[in-house]
Protein backbone atom coordinates (compact mmCIF):
# COMPACT_ATOMS: atom_id res chain seq x y z
CA UNK A 1 0.00 0.00 0.00
CA UNK A 2 1.56 3.82 -0.89
CA UNK A 3 -0.28 6.72 0.88
CA UNK A 4 0.52 10.16 -0.34
CA UNK A 5 -0.90 13.93 0.29
CA UNK A 6 -0.75 16.83 -2.03
CA UNK A 7 -0.55 20.20 -0.14
CA UNK A 8 -1.24 23.10 -2.29
CA UNK A 9 -1.15 26.94 -1.26
CA UNK A 10 -3.21 29.27 -2.79
CA UNK A 11 -4.05 32.89 -3.30
CA UNK A 12 -7.35 33.85 -4.31
CA UNK A 13 -7.03 37.88 -5.46
CA UNK A 14 -10.58 38.23 -6.45
CA UNK A 15 -11.79 37.41 -2.92
CA UNK A 16 -13.89 39.81 -0.84
CA UNK A 17 -15.70 37.71 1.89
CA UNK A 18 -15.36 34.02 3.29
CA UNK A 19 -18.45 33.62 1.08
CA UNK A 20 -16.43 34.33 -2.11
CA UNK A 21 -13.44 32.43 -0.81
CA UNK A 22 -16.20 29.38 -0.21
CA UNK A 23 -17.27 29.84 -3.59
CA UNK A 24 -13.73 29.34 -5.49
CA UNK A 25 -12.49 26.84 -2.96
CA UNK A 26 -15.84 23.96 -2.59
CA UNK A 27 -15.75 23.28 -6.75
CA UNK A 28 -11.85 22.48 -6.69
CA UNK A 29 -12.25 20.18 -3.47
CA UNK A 30 -15.74 18.67 -4.75
CA UNK A 31 -14.02 18.18 -8.43
CA UNK A 32 -11.05 16.42 -7.46
CA UNK A 33 -13.18 14.18 -5.05
CA UNK A 34 -15.46 13.13 -7.86
CA UNK A 35 -12.92 13.39 -10.92
CA UNK A 36 -9.62 12.01 -9.01
CA UNK A 37 -11.04 9.14 -6.18
CA UNK A 38 -8.63 11.45 -3.47
CA UNK A 39 -9.94 12.62 -0.17
CA UNK A 40 -9.57 16.64 0.09
CA UNK A 41 -10.04 19.23 2.57
CA UNK A 42 -9.21 22.98 3.26
CA UNK A 43 -6.83 22.33 6.14
CA UNK A 44 -5.57 25.50 6.67
CA UNK A 45 -6.18 29.24 6.50
CA UNK A 46 -10.04 28.61 7.41
CA UNK A 47 -10.71 32.29 7.79
CA UNK A 48 -8.56 34.35 6.19
CA UNK A 49 -10.48 35.84 2.40
CA UNK A 50 -7.54 35.73 -0.03
CA UNK A 51 -5.84 32.37 1.38
CA UNK A 52 -6.24 28.79 1.32
CA UNK A 53 -4.41 25.57 1.59
CA UNK A 54 -6.13 22.79 0.17
CA UNK A 55 -4.74 19.29 1.32
CA UNK A 56 -5.36 15.96 -1.13
CA UNK A 57 -4.60 12.39 -0.09
CA UNK A 58 -4.46 9.43 -2.20
CA UNK A 59 -3.96 5.58 -1.59
CA UNK A 60 -3.12 2.93 -3.80
CA UNK A 61 -1.43 -0.68 -4.89
CA UNK A 62 1.64 0.99 -6.34
CA UNK A 63 3.64 4.23 -5.69
CA UNK A 64 3.01 5.21 -9.62
CA UNK A 65 -0.50 5.13 -9.62
CA UNK A 66 -0.36 7.18 -6.53
CA UNK A 67 2.12 10.15 -7.86
CA UNK A 68 0.23 9.84 -11.31
CA UNK A 69 -3.43 10.58 -9.36
CA UNK A 70 -1.86 13.76 -7.28
CA UNK A 71 -0.21 15.09 -10.59
CA UNK A 72 -3.44 14.87 -11.97
CA UNK A 73 -4.92 16.38 -9.64
CA UNK A 74 -2.21 19.40 -8.92
CA UNK A 75 -2.78 20.20 -12.48
CA UNK A 76 -6.61 20.47 -11.73
CA UNK A 77 -5.66 22.77 -9.30
CA UNK A 78 -3.85 25.36 -11.83
CA UNK A 79 -6.25 24.81 -14.06
CA UNK A 80 -8.60 27.36 -12.98
CA UNK A 81 -7.92 30.79 -13.22
CA UNK A 82 -9.32 32.85 -10.21
CA UNK A 83 -6.33 31.15 -8.11
CA UNK A 84 -3.01 31.60 -7.98
CA UNK A 85 -0.75 28.62 -6.77
CA UNK A 86 1.76 29.61 -3.91
CA UNK A 87 3.13 26.41 -3.04
CA UNK A 88 2.64 22.66 -3.42
CA UNK A 89 4.01 19.80 -1.47
CA UNK A 90 3.89 16.33 -1.57
CA UNK A 91 4.72 13.91 1.12
CA UNK A 92 4.68 10.10 1.17
CA UNK A 93 3.14 8.12 4.00
CA UNK A 94 6.12 5.36 4.71
CA UNK A 95 4.28 1.75 5.21
CA UNK A 96 7.18 0.55 7.37
CA UNK A 97 6.04 3.39 10.11
CA UNK A 98 2.46 2.42 10.02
Amino acid sequence: MHVASLMVELHLPDSHSLKDKRAIVRPILDGGRRRFLVAAAEVDHQDRWQRAALGFAAVAESAGHVGEVLDSVERWVWSFPEVEVIDCRRAWLDPEEV
